[in-house]
């Protein structure tokens, strides 16, 4: 008996090479955007992994308040952490406790926050805290994540009562100071904090400035156990306080084994996005106030961060990095000169020769000589909707002072070296644009109808710092130099995608990722590095590798003197696949994300090499590898990829069924259906006509049952170091 536990699904079917306002869904037999997700239990299991940020962003929030919580979160916090926005529904229904390790409730009300979440979410949450999680509420999230809220008493804004979370055991009361209106800056203030730094030793300064609009004061905050105030309001509030009050506007609130941190007063609010306003003439004052008072704010927000036990980046900078140039090059000079030119013809155009590539604006140059001394622009850039400049390489490559992070001609020389050892021929890397920061390397391409129209098979992206790189549940971070984040576009027909489905080609791609790893050189093969079904890659920590346990098992988890799991593996690589259809065929990009030298996450390949010299040392083994150039790796990999693509196109999947499982980490392992009733089953492979995830029903003495499961990637969530497989919600 066979089980299939899938979805159906649709992609946008554009009716020509340039897309048109109208759109046909098709529904198709493979996912277009791949997602999987896993949750790994508590959060005290989840020290070696990357984590995430939510930061909520459903009823009860504005947009500003979300726009500049997420903005100033991603600039603090990446690339430790990735910071996502969470509509209500995934706060609600998904399990995102487990690789989560800071929910943040921004600015709006409170009162359709509490409809939402009252009850058995607001329970979740609670436990998530309890547990080591961490809790940030801004505004209305301090009167939300406090025991009552007492808001414009007497008045017909009044919103007064309980509220479950309870985090500050006290009375949050507002407005602290008079004249808030909804949706106006009418009330706003720059309001002047005094910082308690005996709490918050990591500040600097003893004073700063933060933007106001509505928020409480945490009365009686110095009489309650488990709480610290972090800050306090310099001016004297309009509501009064309890007998032993502080004018507390920030508070710390140890709970359980987490924390949580509510405040008044909007620290998060980055002055650079605050609009002046023509119906309140004197906020134009507080914007120039909370200018000048910038990094005294930033400085105190960190701190507070820190006091959290978050890994905050230290950077000085007040601003994400601006974008820089990017440089389109080639093998051959001429194929670059054929793309600029057939780029300039064939996208639309605007004003002072801008293109429109769907998304973003581009603007081509024919010459390096045109960069000239050109330096970013001070002040705040949106990194979406600025214009993207592109610079062909014809009569020179960028010198390393304006591509430092990147060595251009060390890749155009290892490219055609990677091709050859492989003895294949193709597209795949040999028109290549990078860019030192770019938005994100699949964006680019993915979010440009018109652009990947274009776009010639092949067309590789590379960027050292994405400043909005996204992963495949939509998550956004700040990715750090030394992440390998490259995106691949190409094409295929209708025709062609039904003996060989596109859902493989994720597949494909962390084949060879690791196939670039382990023939890196000689001894790379020993590098622990495997797939997690269906696309991720993973790496044994060092401190595993140090013990030399690569040599002894594959084991996913060991258990801890205290009984919790403790992974023996981590994340270190990504795969997205994007796929819109254009005038009868699949246009893909192919977007991925190694962790191959950068210190944080603190897990690198590169970390793993060292934890490998040093256990072979130990040993007196004589043996030792270099760190992995980015330059080579990159060249192996995109010529890994396109020989695989190419047998892929004639001959599918087929053959690459015995190499992927060499790479995986599932050989036999055991499993539990949560969807179905916690069947036990142990997985024998993944089809070889879509790629599902085959799983065979074994009774308690792990005999087979004769009934079996198809396991689709987006329909499931895989839990592999608990064994578990739950339907996705």
């Amino acid at each position: 008996m066979l089980v299939k536990l899938f979805e159906r699904f649709s992609c946008k079917f554009y009716s020509s090479r340039i897309a048109r306002n109208t759109e046909n869904t098709i529904c198709g037999t493979f996912k277009v955007k791949n997602s999987t997700s896993s949750s790994f239990g508590t959060f005290a299991q989840q020290k070696n992994l990357r984590m995430n940020v939510l930061v909520y962003s459903g009823q009860g929030t504005t947009d500003d308040s979300v726009k500049h919580c997420v903005e100033t979160m991603r600039l603090l916090l990446s690339p430790y952490y990735s910071v996502s926005k969470a509509s209500a529904d995934t706060i609600i229904k998904q399990p995102w406790q487990g690789k989560t390790t800071m929910l943040v409730i921004p600015g709006g009300a409170d009162l359709p926050v509490c409809r939402a979440f009252n009850g058995r979410t607001n329970e979740k949450i609670s436990q998530f805290v309890n547990r080591g999680g961490r809790f940030i509420g801004f505004c209305a999230g301090g009167y939300y994540g406090s025991k009552r809220c007492e808001f414009e008493t007497g008045t017909d804004m009044e919103v007064s009562g309980p509220r479950e979370l309870g985090f500050f055991p006290g009375i949050c009361r507002g407005c602290a100071f008079r004249g808030f209106r909804y949706g106006s800056e009418a009330g706003a203030r720059a309001a002047k904090l005094e910082v308690n730094r005996a709490s918050l030793p990591d500040c600097q300064y003893s004073t700063a400035y933060s933007y106001y609009n509505g928020g409480g004061m945490f009365v009686d905050a110095p009489n309650y156990p488990n709480v610290e105030i972090l800050a306090r309001y310099s001016d004297q509030p309009d509501v009064p306080d309890g007998p032993g009050g502080a004018n507390a506007a920030v508070v710390y609130c140890k709970v359980g084994n987490g924390a949580a941190m509510l405040s008044g007063v909007h620290p998060e609010f980055t002055p650079e996005l605050l609009a002046r306003s023509a119906e309140a003439p004197g906020f134009g004052k507080v914007v120039d106030v909370l200018k000048g008072h910038n990094e005294e704010r930033m400085d105190f927000l960190r701190a507070c961060l820190k006091k959290m036990g978050l890994h905050v980046n230290e950077s000085t900078s007040v601003g994400r990095p601006h974008l820089t140039p990017l440089f389109l090059t080639s093998v051959n000079k001429t194929d670059t000169q054929q793309v600029i030119g057939r780029l300039e013809r064939e996208l639309p155009h605007g004003i002072d020769n801008i293109s429109n590539g769907g998304s973003d604006k581009f603007r081509f140059h024919w010459s390096l000589s045109e960069l000239g001394d050109k330096l970013p622009e001070e002040g705040y850039e949106d990194p979406e909707t600025a214009i993207k400049e592109v610079y062909a390489c014809v009569d020179r490559l960028p010198t390393r002072e304006e591509t430092p992070n990147f060595d251009i001609g060390a890749f155009l020389c290892e490219l055609p070296r990677a091709y050859s050892n492989l003895s294949t021929v193709g597209a795949v890397g040999k028109t290549f644009m990078y860019g030192e920061v770019v938005t994100s390397t699949s964006a680019l391409m993915d979010s440009n109808i018109h652009l990947m129209g274009v776009l010639p098979d092949g067309f590789t992206v590379y960027g050292s710092i994405q400043v909005c790189g996204k992963g495949r549940s939509g998550n956004f971070w700040v990715n750090p130099i030394g992440m390998m984040a490259v995106s691949i576009f190409n094409r295929m027909s209708l025709e062609q995608a039904q003996r060989t489905p596109i859902v493989f080609i994720q597949y494909l791609c962390s084949m060879a990722l690791i196939e670039a790893i382990w023939h890196y050189g000689d001894g790379y093969s020993e590098i622990p590095v495997r797939i997690k079904w269906p696309n991720d890659v993973y790496i044994m920590l060092p401190k595993f590798v140090e013990r030399g346990e690569h040599y002894k098992s594959q084991k996913l988890g060991t258990v801890t003197s205290d009984g919790e799991i403790e992974a023996t593996y981590t994340k270190v690589g990504e795969i997205m696949v994007n796929v819109n259809v254009i005038n009868r065929e699949y246009c893909f990009v192919v977007g991925s994300g190694l962790d191959v030298s950068n210190a944080a996450p603190t897990v690198s390949i590169n970390s793993v090499i060292e934890a490998m010299n040093r256990y072979w040392g130990q040993t007196g083994q004589d043996k030792h590898l270099a760190p992995l150039k980015i330059e080579t790796l990159l060249a192996r990999y995109l010529a890994s990829f396109n020989s695989m693509l190419n047998i892929f196109k004639a001959e599918g999947f087929r053959p690459f069924l015995d190499t992927y499982y060499s790479m995986w980490l599932h050989t036999n392992q055991t499993v539990r259906l949560t969807s179905e009733g916690d069947a036990r089953a142990r997985i024998i492979g993944i089809t070889s006509d879509w790629g599902m995830l085959l799983v065979q029903k074994t009774d308690s003495q792990g005999r087979a049952t004769g009934e079996n499961y198809e396991l689709q990637p987006d329909g499931n969530s895989f839990d592999m170091f608990r064994g578990l497989i739950s339907k996705r919600k």
